[in-house]
């Protein structure tokens, strides 16, 4: 893209001058029927020269003001306007319409076939005064108050005026068919919402300071032997595992030989010869247990705690049995002719 170079007289804070045109070898029709329809006095157009000279001097001339746009904007701050429920009214006490002027400064139909417009003094300065006795001033009352506030305001203001000097709007140099008489002209097509929008874009808002990053100041782990910690630093073990318990410290849930045999060590030698009883003889054949399973058949832990009924010692037994009485009369070994079996001869 070639580089565009525009004349001193559209720099900031630059003094109008004469308008810088530049034409092509040839001369669109469309610029020749515009020219020829605002002169007053009819000219001859029929060299590029004579166009160069007409536009340079129609677009030079004191008079010759464009009207790019025109906006609407409040009168005063937020907290003066008027308050009323009609809206019209409303807009008529606490609304103006400013007209956003202009003058050209280079038309160039060469290589960027464009025009450039500057705003007039008169347009920069009421755009100022609006920026900072009414825009700012609602800015900084929506906004919290910092330390540098003032300041920042200060140079929000500082930077619209800057912005608002150096605005050059550019467009196709199509544009030029807004001309009027003696040189005045409108932007067509479409062209004034986007000036709006330019001049919009130097309102730039007014941006507090982002907050500080600060350390988050943890609190200090507390010692343990500092007062209300409890054992909160102590870490979660795992439950012990129970210690281990000796077998004849355990009540079984059933008599099982080995209980008993243990139990009844210390029963043999608190039983008297007279509390000795024979038990009586345990049957050769039993019917097969059938009963159904129940609850009510085991032994439970209250029964198991209930005291073991004493036997006699098999000494004791002996001194009974072994004498000469006894003999094998006891036993029916004198009756052994009586269970002689048929098979033996």
């Amino acid at each position: 893209m070639p580089i565009t170079l525009l004349p001193a007289s559209a720099a900031a804070f630059a003094p109008r001058s004469s308008c810088n045109v530049v034409l092509n070898t040839k001369v669109d029709p469309w610029l020749t029927a515009t020219l020829k329809r605002i002169n007053r006095i009819k000219r001859p157009l029929n060299s590029v020269p004579q166009h160069h000279r007409c536009l340079t001097e129609t677009l030079s001339s004191p008079a010759a003001i464009w009207t790019l746009c025109s906006m609407m904007l409040p009168k005063a701050p937020d907290s003066e306007l008027r308050k009323d429920s009609n809206p019209l009214i409303e807009a008529l006490f606490n609304y103006q319409l400013i007209h956003i002027e202009a003058y050209v400064v280079h038309v160039d139909m060469v290589s960027q076939n464009e025009v450039a417009f500057k705003l007039t003094p008169e347009t920069i300065e009421t755009l100022v005064e609006y920026h900072k006795d009414i825009y700012c001033a609602d800015k900084a009352a929506s906004t919290y108050n910092w330390s540098e506030k003032e300041v920042q305001v200060k140079k929000l203001q500082e930077e619209f005026n800057q912005a608002a000097n150096k605005f050059v709007y550019r467009t196709n140099a199509i544009a030029l068919e807004g001309l009027e008489e003696d040189g005045a002209g409108e932007l067509l097509s479409g062209r004034s919402e986007e000036v709006k929008n330019a001049i919009s874009g130097l309102f730039l808002p007014l941006l507090p300071p982002p907050p500080r990053i600060t350390d988050v100041v943890r609190p200090q782990p507390l010692l343990p032997s500092s007062p209300g910690t409890g054992n909160w630093w102590q870490p979660t073990l795992p439950p012990p595992h129970p210690a281990p318990v000796e077998s004849w410290k355990v009540v079984p849930s059933s008599p099982s030989a080995t209980s008993s045999g243990d139990s009844n060590a210390s029963i043999w030698a608190s039983m008297g010869l007279n509390e000795i009883q024979l038990p009586s003889p345990t049957p050769s054949y039993s019917q097969p247990y059938t009963q159904p399973y129940t609850t009510s058949g085991y032994f439970s832990a209250s029964q198991i705690m209930a005291p073991v009924a004493q036997l006699p010692l098999p000494s004791m037994l002996a001194q009974h049995q072994c004498s000469t009485s006894a003999g094998f009369s006891g036993f029916g070994w004198d009756r052994y002719q009586e269970y002689a079996m048929p098979y033996a001869m």
